[in-house]
């Protein structure tokens, strides 16, 4: 289970790399990059490899996030969104919770 927990974190976290790689192109601008940062997937990458007790709370916290924005996402723009943000952070989420 801790394995499944850690590989699907790390497969959010690639899909926030790309979902980076797109929105930098579609926003050149600074305050474009701004908002659309890497903070989702530097964190879930840290909590990855991070061995303090604290990395385990990280990874559900910014799951979670993913998820919430996934959902909204989903609902207001583009109902792919949920199978291709939401889905696999909520499955990585329920794992992650298991492991506690």
């Amino acid at each position: 289970m801790v394995l499944a927990s850690q590989l699907l974190t790390a497969l959010v976290a690639a899909l926030h790399v790309y979902f980076l790689v797109l929105e930098m192109f579609l926003w050149t601008s600074p305050t474009g990059q701004r908002a659309f940062g890497r903070t989702a997937a530097e964190q879930l990458v840290w909590s990855l490899i991070g061995s303090d007790p604290i990395a385990l709370p990280v990874r559900t916290f910014f799951l979670g996030c993913i998820v919430v924005a996934g959902i909204y996402g989903g609902l207001t723009a583009v109902r792919r969104i949920l199978y291709v943000q939401a889905l696999p952070a909520a499955v990585a989420l329920a794992l992650t919770l298991a492991l506690r």
